[in-house]
This record gives C-alpha cells, structure tokens and sequence, in this order.
C-alpha cells in the first residue's frame, strides 16, 4: 500500500462556469485565492466565494472518478459527482432546501509541479425540482500565488 504525501499551497483560482440549455449559452468567471491540497488520491481546492448574499467558503474535491463542490455560509450547497452516475446534492435557501440531482460525463484533474498550475474539468447535467437546469463545464484553473498575499495586486 502507497502512501500519498499531503500537499497545500497558496494558488490563484480561476473558475469559469459555462452552462448550455436547449441553444442558450450562459457563460461566468470567478478569480479568487485560495489552497491547493492534495492528499491521498484527492485534490482540493478552497477558497472564498465572494457573493451578493456575502461569502461563502467554497471546497472542490476532485479524485479519479467522483468529486463534490461544498458552499459554507451565505449559500449552502453540496453538489456530489460521481462519474456516469445521478446523485442527489443540496441548495439551501431561506424557504427551504431543494434538491438536485447530478450526472457527471466528464471529472478530470491534472496538476503539472515543474510549473506548480493545474486544471480541474466537470462536465455535469443538473437536475432542479425535476428540470433539467442545463448542462454544465465546470473549468477551474490555479497557479502557485508567489506572493502568498491572496491579494492579487500587479499578479496576472
């Protein structure tokens, strides 16, 4: 049995959501800072989600054939993904929870340490309230943050 050293480092993260229903093409970006973690045969990504309704701590989990994305504080969301499987993730609201279902087509992650960026893909169909809500490319990019800041100031 191999045994996978724990890694975290400082990372910009760049997520960009693209979400295709019928031939409607909806497409959003989100630069935030954060860590990269990577800890047995899972990566991780954390990092605050700044929102209208405040901020939200945001954790992408990502290992060979499933994955999750988990919101923590003003929205409360899990989203599991299993690969070629329906499973069933949560949004709270102040009405109540709803319940979605996700199928995942594509869970991907690569991580190049000579150049300390990497990629992690979801492709995912979401299913609200038994509608199909779209099809979904999750794509989120991050780089070593040299600076360590998470400010960002004069960083490209």
């Amino acid at each position: 049995m191999s045994s996978y050293p724990t890694e975290q480092m400082a990372v910009k993260i760049t997520v960009n959501t693209t979400i295709t229903n019928d031939s409607e093409k909806e497409t959003y970006e989100l630069i935030a800072f954060g860590q990269y973690i990577q800890k047995t045969s899972s990566v991780f990504l954390r990092y605050d989600e700044l929102m209208e309704e405040g901020t939200a701590k945001t954790v992408v989990k990502v290992s060979e054939r499933e994955g999750s994305i988990v919101r923590n504080g003003a929205v409360d969301m899990r989203l599991p993904f299993q690969m070629n499987k329906t499973l069933v993730g949560s949004y709270k609201t102040p009405y109540g929870v709803l319940d979605m279902e996700t199928t995942a087509t594509r869970i991907s992650h690569e991580f190049d340490y000579g150049l300390k960026k990497g990629l992690i893909n979801i492709f995912y169909d979401l299913t609200m309230l038994g509608n199909h809500a779209g099809t979904y490319h999750l794509s989120i990019t991050f780089e070593e943050d040299e600076s360590n800041e998470h400010s960002g100031a004069g960083k490209k």
